[in-house]
């Protein structure tokens, strides 16, 4: 199936919606100060060095889907993009992926020292459940759904998750490519997050639970497309773009779908899996468009 191109209007409204996560994540910041500040440097050091805020948009979205507003999910929105920056940087460090650059610039380890850098994610980890927790006190929103997103996003940032697939992409690096490893990596190292992401928008603007299930299924489909594609840019990407290396998991020996499957065929899995995202959002009206066209993005970016 041949994907359409990009629009004007996809991108457009990513701009938009970029503009306001960045500016609310201005305003949840904590300001360097005092003894702390250290680390409070690390932090908004990698959180502001130019990510897309996917992740959040996708929350925005998931709300907007079901119609509810795109104001009312920010916190959630921002704390999600937190937990998406203290991976990245727990990923760079030499224990882990040992990166020398993120987005163009050193990798925060590199800019303030391991120990600074494996302390600022886990201070981004734990302020964004203190931002999700005190916009449950602040706002008027259900309690239980606020519970439920939470409990949702810790399970797919935890061992269930993020972490789990994590664990597995090292433990299996130089080994046999395997299609139910490589798969499990990607399902749980960013899929799962990406769902939740999505589906917390869902719950928090009231959505039935047919919405739910039918929201998560189109995550899960644009997660692993996404690894995917990350997988294809890591070999095809240009390095210039994209801020950094290429061919980085390869000389790891990393198990991707290129590696287990070929490009081509991955190119071939990753449009199949947009076509049944979309298919997932068949008993959604226009408020879902911008989903739709997000799952077309995905495949489409340069970085």
């Amino acid at each position: 199936m041949r994907q359409p191109k990009v629009t004007i209007k996809i991108e457009q409204y990513l701009d938009e919606r970029k503009t306001l996560v960045d500016k609310a994540l201005q305003k949840f910041m904590p300001r360097p100060s005092g003894l702390a500040s250290d680390v409070i440097n690390a932090m908004n050091y990698s959180l502001f060095a130019g990510g897309k805020r996917v992740r959040p948009i996708l929350c925005m979205a998931g709300a907007e889907a079901v119609g509810g507003s795109t104001d009312s999910v920010v916190p959630v929105a921002c704390a999600i993009e937190l937990i998406h920056t203290y991976s990245l940087i727990h990923d760079d460090l030499p224990v882990m992926d040992n990166d020398d650059l993120r987005r163009g610039k050193p990798t925060n380890h590199k800019v303030f020292g391991e120990a600074v850098a494996l302390l600022a994610g886990d201070g981004l980890l734990t302020l964004a459940f203190n931002l999700m927790a005190g916009y449950g006190a602040e706002k008027e929103v259900e309690k239980k759904a606020l519970l439920r997103v939470i409990d949702l996003i810790a399970s797919a940032a935890g061992y269930k998750g993020m972490v789990g697939g994590q664990v597995v992409d090292i433990t299996y690096e130089g080994k046999e490519p395997d299609p139910s490893v490589v798969e499990y990596i990607h399902r749980h190292k960013t899929a799962a997050l990406i769902a939740a992401s999505v589906t917390a928008g869902t719950i928090l603007a009231g959505g039935n639970k047919d919405e739910e299930k039918s929201i998560n299924r189109y995550g899960q489909q644009i997660g692993l497309a996404f690894q995917i594609a990350d997988d294809i840019l890591n070999i095809q990407g240009d390095r210039k773009i994209m801020g950094k290396g290429t061919g980085s998991d390869k000389e790891k020996g990393k198990i991707t779908y290129p590696s287990v499957f070929g490009t081509a065929e991955s190119t071939k899995i990753q449009k199949e899996l947009i076509k049944n995202a979309i298919e997932s959002l068949k008993g959604f009206d226009n408020r879902a468009e911008p989903l739709r066209d997000l799952a077309r993005y995905i495949i489409n970016r340069k970085l």
